[in-house]
């Protein structure tokens, strides 16, 4: 005979009552490299599931500060600003090292997330995003490095966008790209888009592109 059905396990419920008791016992902080960014080495002790605490682990970490990316979107061409660039972890990977992005840019110390994102749209494309407005915050690569990217999105009037944008001074080399958002997905869905950052954002757009539209609406 049957019993009666379980009631589902909400496991991340589970996971998220169990936090307080975990426990992280940095045991030694140095600092191996610095230049542009540092690498700091970490010897530490965590909480195991099973109960208890692990052994000394020892863990490189690249640091870099965080990030904030915008996705730039014209409602009235229902079309998406993205930019073309040099990366040389691309180059490095022996992938192409040309990659198209969205906008993003580097948190300066006692920057807010949304006035790095209107600077940059400027910067790296000319043109002035409006109603930004943040999305999420998430890590990239949270095994090997603390940055944190502040995901935002924000209005652009697209016309008469392009050519090549970027600050001298910072050797940025960027092409500026206006993409129907049904082709941007299609380059989604294709395998087309290799940085992390801006899959993350195409799959947001293609999710809320409707609810975009409504807000933008007549505007």
């Amino acid at each position: 005979m049957l019993g009666a059905p379980r009631a589902p396990v909400n496991n991340r419920a589970a996971s998220m009552a169990e936090d307080a008791d975990r426990q992280v016992e940095l045991i030694e902080k140095t600092t191996a490299y610095k230049g542009w960014a540092k690498v700091d080495r970490y010897r530490l002790r965590h909480s195991l599931y099973r109960g208890g605490m692990s052994g000394p682990v020892e863990r490189e970490l690249f640091e870099r500060g965080h990030a904030v990316a915008v996705l730039l979107y014209d409602p009235a061409a229902d079309a998406l600003v993205l930019v073309e660039q040099f990366r040389v972890g691309a180059f490095a990977a022996g992938q192409p090292a040309w990659l198209v992005e969205t906008v993003a840019g580097i948190i300066d110390e006692g920057e807010a997330p949304a006035e790095v994102a209107a600077r940059e749209c400027r910067e790296e494309t000319g043109l002035e995003a409006r109603d930004i407005f943040h999305v999420c915050d998430y890590l990239p690569s949270p095994g090997g490095c603390s940055e944190v990217i502040s995901f935002h999105c924000g209005r652009v009037d697209s016309r008469g966008a392009g050519g090549v944008h970027g600050l001298a001074e910072e050797h940025e080399d960027i092409r500026v790209l206006v993409v129907p958002a049904a082709e941007a997905v299609a380059w989604l869905d294709g395998g087309q888009i290799r940085n992390a950052v801006t899959l993350v954002a195409l799959h947001w757009f293609a999710r809320n592109r409707d609810r975009l539209r409504e807000r933008w609406a007549g505007s």
